[in-house]
């Protein structure tokens, strides 16, 4: 009796524990065993970000002391979502989906962008089909109209957020392309089509349309740069609220200090330093982004 009295305060503790979120099982509970989960929007290719991120991973895990996780999403939606709830802790957002996160938890915070982000720009591209030459300024970008055209993801910053808001700039609106504008999904979806001719003009990330170009990816013979926008804030680390609650007091501050110390001086780093298209990680603050919001609210893109 006394064997199965203990069992049964055991079996009740474990039930506590699990319905208090304390469970050993769960390893992104609070306390000792907590995993750090990390995330991103998709605006890649998903094999070119499962890489990136798992180098990202292991390595902050070797600096925090803790395990790092990378947790892929479908979209952009899915992952301001999986932060909100708290499935994700730190998540690489775009400029949008940033403010969105923030407007939508409070005391979530950007702590670090990459050296690229302070002056980030879009690329509209063309189908050398199509006959759209290379233009100057942002006025010039009235010749998209009456052509296919397509964005990134509808929540993307740099394929659609400021492609949309320099288009307004020049005085075409989205009901003046031939159809109904497309959203590709990715910035890599979008070079694709515009190279396949599927449609005959799009817009996405500079950063990644250089990248490509560089790689000998893109088929300069099938696809040309039209444009390059105006600078603005963009791509930012966004860390929850709780974060010190969770992993100890300072812990947000060690995350900070661990991305900015990135410099390349090791394998690892550099290859970090590549994926991400930057020399560095600098230091950032919500104050950065209220272009973005002003825009996104004028757009409707932010309740």
């Amino acid at each position: 009796m006394r064997h199965l009295g203990r069992a049964v305060i055991l079996a009740l503790s474990a039930l506590l524990a699990v319905a208090c979120g304390g469970s050993p099982g769960n390893p992104h509970h609070e306390g000792g065993n907590a995993e750090l989960r990390i995330g991103a929007i998709p605006d890649q290719d998903p094999q070119k970000l499962q890489r990136t991120y798992g180098v990202l991973s292991d390595w902050l895990s070797s600096k925090l002391g803790v395990k790092v996780e990378y947790v892929p999403v479908t979209d952009y939606t899915a992952s301001v979502s999986a932060f909100v709830r708290g499935d994700l802790d730190l998540v690489f957002f775009g400029g949008l989906t940033a403010v969105q996160a923030m407007h939508q938890l409070p005391g979530a915070a950007p702590i670090v962008q990459r050296d690229i982000d302070a002056e980030f720009r879009s690329v509209f591209v063309a189908n050398v089909g199509s006959n759209i030459k290379p233009v100057d300024g942002v006025a010039g970008l009235k010749t998209l109209a009456g052509h296919r055209y397509t964005f990134g993801s509808d929540t993307s910053t740099s394929g659609r957020l400021m492609p949309q808001f320099f288009l307004q700039e020049a005085g075409v609106g989205v009901g003046d392309f031939a159809g109904e504008p497309g959203f590709s999904g990715s910035h890599d979806a979008t070079w694709k089509l515009v190279q396949e001719g599927t449609y005959e003009v799009g817009a996405l990330n500079a950063a990644v349309w250089d990248d490509r170009l560089a790689s000998g990816a893109i088929d300069r013979s099938k696809v040309r740069e039209v444009f390059r926008t105006p600078s603005y804030h963009d791509y930012c680390w966004v860390a929850r609220p709780d974060l010190d609650k969770r992993f100890g007091d300072g812990f947000t501050g060690k995350v900070t200090a661990a991305l900015l110390a990135i410099d390349g001086s090791d394998e690892h780093e550099h290859e970090i330093l590549q994926a991400f298209a930057a020399q560095k990680f600098i230091p950032t603050e919500a104050a950065n982004y209220a272009q973005i919001e002003a825009v996104a609210r004028d757009l409707g893109l932010l309740n």
